[in-house]
């Protein structure tokens, strides 16, 4: 069966179905994105689905919506990575920039905060759900994967007690996975189904993307696609960077936007959380596009809205283009509206132009252990990344004012029901992330009328 079975719009409405639904950060997307697409669509395998992940775990951007992107290329060619990529992140666009216009026009909203306040307890939630099926699937079980759980556990470590790069963790991880595929193959190479996985498999329908299919043409690698893509992306960057600079001149701010979010796309080894600190530093101290308290509620706002965490730059972008007046004072939502998209089509721009113009490539790989090993390396180091994440959300939802005064008295004991009953309905009550999203979030505007929450 053939990829193309799949009609392009079918998949353009899973797509968009996709960017309204995809919250958690990369972890919760990722895991819906695979149990949509590998469970129950079976649009593409398991392996190739871990193999797309792999790459993109590597690559400088958000990963959930590179992986969107790699699949969408997978199933309909160039278009079809575009439109997966684009549909990803516009619902969050447009999300935040009417979020962004509230915040500035009717402050803090108490209902409005409490909704985002519920839903902060079930993001931690639909993280440590991801961190159970994605390290289940990759480490299995410590007898057959000890150094993959070792990987993973000293990722832990050095991301969440000893504070080392993302991009060093992930160098490092790829070295002992080169390594390790020559000393000890066996713990890179993916188990052998068993016979129960093997029946059950059986019975469901064959992926349409599987693992001994024969490579579609558009998936093989080529010298000159490679360089036509590479050609309309330095295109689709120069031309608008060159507008903004001929509009504004080079040091106005949307061309100053512009730079430095095409900067920090390049930087965002290590997701979106690896890149904050530099763009902190510009948005708030160098440039002043915004307040230090403002950053910190975009990045609320982020957490709790679908779509990729690093979309918290549409927030940067909407309030510096607002406070510059880029527009004039007559056009203030005009004039933000415009630096949020600006700001969002540089910081996503390079993605794209890492897919379709590596995909090929890595098509080209799948299999060879050579290159595989150090992938599942970097995929175990990902898992201890996702734990580093889990617990992050956990002690900040839960010990929202710190630890200072004690455990006990520090502890948001509705947050953590909220979180309990969230981790429930998903690992065990098999409830979707739509339906848990929403529950906590009228949880939470129900607390709020009863007058519970401060």
């Amino acid at each position: 069966m053939q990829a193309g079975a799949v009609s392009f719009s079918v998949a353009l409405r899973f797509w968009l179905k996709l960017g309204f639904i995809s919250f958690g950060g990369p972890a919760g997307q990722i895991a819906v994105m695979h149990r949509e697409l590998v469970e129950e669509k079976r649009w593409i395998s398991e392996q190739r689905f871990l193999h797309a992940l792999n790459y993109c775990m590597v690559l400088p951007g958000p990963e959930a919506q590179q992986l969107a992107t790699y699949i969408g290329w997978l199933l309909h060619r160039t278009w079809g990575g575009i439109a997966a990529g684009v549909l990803f992140v516009l619902p969050s666009l447009l999300l935040l920039i009417a979020l962004s216009w509230i915040y500035l026009v009717y402050g803090q909203v108490a209902g409005v905060a409490a909704v985002l306040w519920g839903i902060k307890p079930a993001v931690a939630a639909i993280v440590l759900h991801a961190l159970l099926r994605i390290g289940g699937k990759t480490l299995r079980h410590p007898r057959q994967s000890p150094v993959l759980w070792a990987i993973a556990l000293a990722s832990f470590v050095a991301l969440y007690g000893l504070a080392i790069p993302f991009p060093a963790v992930v160098l490092t991880a790829a070295a002992l996975g080169w390594i390790g595929g020559r000393v000890a193959p066996a713990q890179f190479t993916p188990p052998v189904a068993q016979p129960v996985a093997v029946a059950a498999a059986a019975e469901r329908a064959p992926a349409l993307i599987h693992d001994g299919m024969p490579a579609p043409a558009h998936t093989r690698f080529s010298r000159s696609r490679l360089l036509r893509v590479l050609a309309v992306g330095a295109a689709l960057w120069l031309l608008p960077m060159a507008a903004l600079v001929l509009w504004h001149g080079w040091d106005g701010t949307l061309a100053t936007m512009a730079r430095f979010f095409t900067k920090a796309a390049l930087l965002t080894f290590g997701g979106a959380y690896a890149v904050l600190p530099y763009v902190y530093q510009g948005a708030v101290v160098e440039h002043g596009w915004l307040l230090a308290p403002q950053m910190l509620d975009g990045l609320a706002l982020g957490e709790t809205t679908p779509g990729p965490l690093i979309m918290v730059v549409a927030f940067v972008g909407f309030l510096g283009g607002w406070g510059q007046q880029v527009l004039g004072p007559d056009h203030l939502f005009l004039g933000a509206a415009l630096a949020a998209c600006v700001v969002t089509w540089f910081t996503f721009l390079p993605s794209f132009v890492f897919i379709l113009a590596g995909g090929p490539l890595v098509e080209s790989t799948h299999g060879k252990l050579a290159f595989t090993a150090p992938l599942t390396a970097i995929t175990a180091a990902v898992v201890g990344v996702i734990a580093s994440l889990a617990l992050f959300f956990l002690t900040h939802v839960l010990f929202p004012e710190g630890m200072a005064a004690g455990l006990w008295r520090a502890l948001d004991p509705l947050a953590l029901l909220i979180a309990c009953a969230a981790t429930w309905a998903l690992v065990v009550g098999g409830q979707g992330v739509v339906r848990v999203i929403l529950c906590s979030g009228l949880t939470g505007w129900v607390l709020h009328l009863l007058g519970w929450l401060a």
